[in-house]
């Protein structure tokens, strides 16, 4: 069984990085694409948004039932399914021919871009809870390695044509489908798998079984104020920049490439003496306090420099991620951790349908002021204020509530 291990979690791997790193590729290009079809900046701004939320709610949606999918038939079936349409949503992407078609086109994606809950499940089946936050760091690394390549190659491929960074994208995920129907083995023996129960596939009850898992409680408000305040990031970046100074898809591949250098280092070679010196509760802490403090200097920022700055001093805000993520894995039960990563990532998902929002309607309304107004960067604000606030809820969680090592209460897919 140890033999088996290493080589599934390789490709599992292999599978993140390929698939962020498609993601990564449209990053740089997707408001240019936008602009193809309306040259006012608002409306640009706006619609950005509503591609963003809608990618978000589609996941929302998806990723329970990708996880209750995964726990009853396996994970392997449902990771090359996933795969095989998120290639599909590049490809119309590429070809749309309006707005709306791309609108049909981030539907597809958000559904099978949901898949990540099931690979964060397939790392649990083959590791130890001792072990569980260093797998979830080396996808963290996975992550970050596609965040690295992606924008930047998306970047140069954009320069040259706006549609080319799109059909790369479906290239990989096509190259991904049939190198996982020959490598790629199952990680959930039949004997563990569990029934499909059908409330586990609603992401609201799974959201609610998820936070009355003894141990996790307020970390799930913890991690849906510090994903929303991650997704407001990722959304707004390009446009900002763009809107401040006057970046291009090539300025703001090399600086997505930065951050994705910082978090592979961070979550691939880091994390272990992080959580070794600081135990994961310290680390959750050091790690939001250090990401509020980044997004205010992220707002305040007069020159696009400063921000390379930032990003390698905020190194700690990468860790408090796997960390979060591997104490609430421990509280859910070894046959539902599908679902429990499906609950997670949907968790993240709905903060991702209404970052999109907040972030195009703050940039829309600051879009006409001087580049050297500070009330410019209002959109870092609110993700300081809300990181501010998970930190104040994560404090307050490990001292009055401090997570168990047995659960009370657990997810579970036995009716």
């Amino acid at each position: 069984m140890k033999g088996a291990r290493k080589p599934a979690l390789a490709f599992i791997l292999v599978t993140v990085f390929l698939d962020v790193l498609g993601f990564g590729l449209v990053i740089p290009v997707l408001p240019s694409l936008i602009a193809q079809f309306t040259s006012v900046r608002e409306v640009e701004a706006q619609w950005y948004g509503v591609l963003g939320a809608t990618y978000g709610l589609m996941q929302f949606f998806a990723a329970p039932t990708l996880g209750a999918l995964s726990d009853r038939f396996g994970r392997r079936p449902v990771l090359l399914i996933s795969m095989a349409g998120l290639g599909l949503d590049f490809l119309v992407l590429a070809f749309a021919p309006s707005l709306w078609v791309m609108l049909a086109a981030r539907v597809i994606g958000g559904i099978t871009g949901a898949s990540f809950s099931v690979a964060s499940a397939y790392v649990a089946d083959i590791s130890t809870p001792e072990k569980r936050a260093m797998g979830f760091g080396l996808i963290g690394a996975a992550f970050g390695l596609g965040f690295i390549f992606g924008p930047v190659i998306g970047g140069l491929l954009g320069n040259l044509d706006v549609h080319w960074p799109f059909f790369a994208a479906a290239g990989l995920a096509g190259l991904n489908v049939l190198n996982g129907l020959f490598v790629l083995p199952e990680s959930l023996p039949p004997l563990r798998r569990a029934p499909l129960v059908w409330k586990n596939t609603n992401p609201l009850s799974a959201i609610g079984q998820l936070a009355r898992l003894r141990g996790a409680g307020v970390l799930v408000l913890v991690i849906a104020l510090s994903g929303l305040a991650q997704f407001i990031l990722r959304t707004s970046w390009v446009l900002f920049t763009t809107f401040r100074f006057d970046w291009t898809p090539r300025d703001n591949g090399l600086a997505l490439f930065a951050v994705g250098i910082v978090a592979v280092v961070v979550q691939g070679g880091l994390l272990r003496p992080i959580l070794k010196r600081y135990g994961e509760t310290r680390t959750v802490v050091l790690g939001l306090g250090t990401g509020a403090i980044a997004y205010l200097c992220y707002g305040l920022a007069l020159s696009g420099w400063v921000f390379y700055i930032i990003i390698v001093a905020s190194f700690l805000s990468y860790a408090s991620g796997p960390a979060l993520q591997a104490i609430v894995s421990k509280v859910a039960d070894p046959d539902a951790q599908g679902v429990a990563m499906g609950a997670l990532n949907s968790l993240s998902s709905i903060t991702g349908v209404v970052a999109p929002v907040i972030g195009g309607l703050l940039l829309a309304a600051v879009a006409s002021l001087p580049k050297d107004d500070w009330r410019i960067g209002a959109v870092f604000y609110v993700c300081a204020a809300l990181q501010g606030l998970a930190l104040l809820c994560a404090i307050w969680h490990f001292r009055v509530r401090a997570p168990l090592a047995a659960p009370a209460a657990s997810i579970t897919n036995h009716s």
